[in-house]
Formats: structure tokens, sequence, C-alpha cells
């Protein structure tokens, strides 16, 4: 059941389940979660994804991010993933809901309903090297810029979301 995606309407209603890999090459809308990590100097932890995962290899991105299992909260899916791809653990607070649609390499699409959590740690990550290459805490500002002047440097999801992560951090502090 893990390679299965929750396919969701615009609502964020459960209406099926599909293979993975399936729901992007299909472009089908699927519920799915990203988490931002902040160090206590207000530094954000960005993880660059593994070389040979299916789409957005090498790219970097937020601290960690994938899909719920069926009939599993995008909260407890987004602790237990935090902990596998970067081996933190740690509180994780809701902040909001955004969707979004992209085309990818390899003729995949995203489409997902994105649940967004944030926390904050110094614990030092322990990464998943089938999931995540590298890593690296920059301030918030520094990553701006990077997209700005780099933009192919970084996945979709993250080009999409960040300055409303951005600003609804800004406002948490």
């Amino acid at each position: 059941m893990s390679d299965q995606v929750v396919l969701v309407n615009e609502e964020d209603e459960a209406v099926g389940l599909m293979p993975k890999l399936e729901a992007h090459q299909k472009g089908m809308l699927h519920r799915a979660f990203s988490v931002f990590i902040f160090n206590s100097k207000g530094e954000m932890l960005l993880q660059r994804r593994a070389f040979g995962k299916y789409h957005s290899e090498g790219l970097w991105s937020n601290t960690c991010c994938s899909h719920p299992f069926p009939d599993e909260s995008t909260h407890h899916a987004a602790v237990r993933r935090l902990q596998e791809e970067m081996g933190i653990t740690t509180d994780l607070n809701f902040l909001f809901t955004f969707q979004y649609h992209a085309a990818l390499e390899n003729g995949l699409t995203e489409n997902e309903l994105d649940h967004v959590f944030w926390g904050i740690s110094d614990e030092k990550p322990l990464i998943n090297t089938e999931e995540v290459s590298d890593f690296k805490y920059l301030k918030m500002s520094e990553i701006k810029a990077d997209i700005d002047q780099n933009p192919t440097h970084y996945t979709e999801w993250l080009k999409i979301c960040f300055d409303e992560v951005f600003e609804k951090i800004k406002l948490k502090k």
C-alpha cells in the first residue's frame, strides 16, 4: 500500500487510491505534504533530493515532502517521513494547504493538494541517502535570492509555496 497515493477532490475529500507513479503520469489530484524545519538561529533546513528519484532528482527542496499512506493523517505522515528522510523527530505545526499543478520531466505531472507543516529543531540531520543527497541551512532571505537567481536548482513545489511560507513564518516568530 505504500506506493499508493490518496486521490482527492478540491475540498481534500478522499475519492480513491492510485499507484504513485500512475497518479503522476496521469496528473491526478492527490494528497501530499511539505515540511519546513528551522533551527534556533531561524535558518531553514533544505534537502537536496537524491539522484535516482523518479522526478526532481538532485534539486534542492524544503526539509521533507511526501504523500500520506491511505488512512494516515497528513500530520502523522509528516512526522513519520521527517524521521525517515532526515532522522529528525520534532513537533510539527500545521501552516496552510495549497493546490498546485506543475509539469515535470519524464512526462510526469504534479497535481497535489499539499499540507504544509513547520517546526524547530537543532538536531543534526541523519539523512537517508536513498531519499536525500545533501542538506544545508540557509536564511530564508538567502533562499529566496537563490531561487530568484537559479530557479532550475529548486523543486517546483518549493518555488510555488516559498513566498507564502516566508510570510507566515515571519508572523509566527
